[in-house]
């Protein structure tokens, strides 16, 4: 006992206060770091589809026109071939020669001021072209 009566009991194993760390906060800005990440990958894969749905297709439009053209007007329909069938002509080898066998059909009615109707050799050229044509 002490002076004023008191019961003196020794203080043992009494020890300072310590700090705990505390992660949920880092744990929250990961996790809206991830919200943020896929978020944007949606947008971005959205925005892809969207702009690739309404995409104009060249390949697709030539061989419309170039299926279109009027043989009546040889002259006209030699110039029109030339040109929409230049975008297809790349795809291969067998693509070049064939394109390089209807421009030398086509020659005949290029360059000058009246021209005859396609023959039947040129027309089956054409069509050989027309039929390797994919899109």
């Amino acid at each position: 006992m002490d002076k004023n009566g008191q019961i003196e009991i020794p203080l043992h194993d009494i020890k300072p206060l310590v700090e705990i760390q505390e992660y949920s906060f880092y744990y929250l800005m990961a996790l809206i770091a991830v919200g943020v990440v896929l978020f944007l990958g949606a947008g971005y894969l959205l925005f892809k589809f969207f702009k690739e749905r309404k995409k104009f297709n060249l390949r697709k439009e030539y061989y419309k026109k170039f299926k279109a053209v009027n043989f009546k007007d040889a002259k006209k329909a030699a110039y029109e071939l030339t040109k929409y069938g230049a975008v297809f002509k790349d795809d291969d080898e067998r693509h070049l020669k064939a394109y390089e066998n209807m421009l030398e059909r086509l020659e005949k009615y290029k360059y000058k001021k009246d021209v005859e109707p396609f023959d039947g050799d040129t027309k089956h050229f054409i069509e050989l072209y027309e039929a390797m044509i994919d899109v």
